[in-house]
């Protein structure tokens, strides 16, 4: 009782700081310096010290940046609109026609940029406009790009993954290779979500104005061709054995400067920017890593994981019933806190409880993805839900609406894979079987 007792203070403590306006990575070490105070028989500096410096050391923590960067590359580029050029001949005779450019293009920019709010904005910067200028549904639209966007965090390369991987010891290899069918899953969920709305509501779609024959077709899908030898020399790399995760990391940032290069857009401007760009954002996820890592050691002195981990098991909960619980815990953090936070901040405590009842962890990755990517299209903390708002100028619940609809989805998704947990585990257990 003292135990959960303590854990309430502490995260009541977290809550206070945070409301503040503090910055997370900063709220993250004043609660850590308050436990190792109370309970540590050492020094707090010298714990955060130490912690710190040993959970900024993982080699595996290099690939992080280099994706990035590789990102912040393909961002500058004009990746996104020979994209929509490419596909959208493809999509015409489908119901729903160009709508579909919007999960399409997402996942495939998913699988080089490994960033929600990239793919978003990279996607939707390029698709929208288009898209409205032809009569579409605008609430369609953005809702179509806010759930596809999500998938940045799901389909590998993803950061999310890496970061997951580093604070829970699972092979990031492992989880790029598990995310594979579950993006694929959502794909296909989004895609047939717009086809039977269009199908419903025929007048909000307007007619093919692409008259193409199979031939020209085919030709203008030769816009896809730059990237999608950079996903196979990326994620190909690491699939058939020949590269790390890191290792291809490296290759998509060459293949990224190759394509920005060949494209013409490889200016020491764009150069500049996007060494900034990734440089910031990569600060701004270590920060929080490190921090969230001197925290984790502080409620380890104070028993938190244990008596909450032995608490849950005097439960005597389902496996069903716990997913539950934290799908619940989870989106109501997603609702305050980004991914990469509610990751670091919540795994210490949370990994016990999923190891006694006895879950993967690679197939808890996925799972836990998946639910971070609901909260990127939740008010008020909603990254995705930013990005459409700059985009579209529409205010920030007129965005989260048209995004319902693709939140449920997800909750499907959550479902599927509960019952299903094959889509995750699949490819891994095939892949690594020796």
């Amino acid at each position: 009782m003292e135990t959960t007792v303590l854990a309430i203070l502490l995260f009541a403590a977290l809550l206070g700081i945070l409301s503040l306006g503090v910055w997370i990575a900063f709220a993250l070490l004043a609660v850590a310096i308050i436990a190792v105070t109370l309970f540590a028989p050492v020094a707090a500096g010298q714990i955060m010290a130490l912690t710190i410096w040993g959970s900024s050391g993982s080699w595996s923590l290099v690939a992080m940046p280099m994706f990035l960067w590789m990102g912040e590359i393909l961002f500058r580029t004009r990746l996104s609109e020979d994209m929509f050029r490419g596909l959208a001949p493809l999509v015409t005779r489908i119901p729903g026609r160009l709508m579909h450019i919007n999960v399409l293009g997402c996942g495939i920019m998913a699988a080089v940029v490994g960033s929600s709010s990239v793919t978003c904005a990279t996607i939707g910067r390029i698709s929208l406009p288009e898209l409205r200028k032809r009569g579409y549904d605008e609430g369609m639209a953005i809702g179509t790009l806010a759930g596809s966007g999500t998938m940045g965090l799901l389909i590998p390369p993803s950061i999310m993954m890496i970061v997951y991987g580093v604070v829970a010891q699972v092979s990031i290899a492992r989880m790029f290779v598990a995310g594979v069918l579950p993006g694929l899953m959502m794909i296909g969920l989004f895609m047939c979500y717009v086809a039977g709305w269009s199908l419903l509501f025929p007048d909000r779609t307007p007619r093919d104005s692409i008259i193409m024959t199979l031939r020209e077709r085919l030709y203008a899908a030769r816009r896809l061709f730059p990237v999608l030898v950079l996903i196979v020399g990326v994620m190909g790399s690491i699939y058939a054995g020949v590269a790390t995760p890191t290792e291809a990391a490296v290759i998509g940032v060459v293949g990224a400067l190759l394509i920005s290069f060949l494209s013409r857009t490889l200016t020491w401007e764009t150069f500049k920017k996007s060494v900034i760009g990734a440089t910031c954002t990569s600060c701004m996820i270590m920060f929080i890593l490190t921090a969230a890592a001197f925290l984790s050691v502080a409620v380890g002195y104070a028993g938190i994981p244990q008596a909450l981990a032995q608490w849950v098991s005097s439960l005597n909960l389902s496996i069903y019933t716990l997913i539950l619980v934290l799908t619940i815990v989870y989106i109501i953090l997603g609702s305050f806190l980004d991914g990469a936070s509610m990751i670091v901040l919540t795994i210490s405590v949370v990994q016990p409880m999923v190891v006694a009842a006895g879950i993967d962890l690679v197939w808890f990755g996925i799972y836990l993805i998946i639910v971070i990517e609901m909260a990127q299209i939740t008010p008020p903390v909603g990254f995705n839900l930013f990005v459409l708002q700059a985009l579209t100028g529409r205010d920030m619940m007129s965005v989260a609406t048209s995004a319902m609809p693709f939140f449920l989805l997800m909750l499907v998704a959550v479902v599927l894979l509960v019952a299903f947990p094959d889509i995750a585990l699949y490819l891994p257990q095939t892949m690594y079987a020796h």
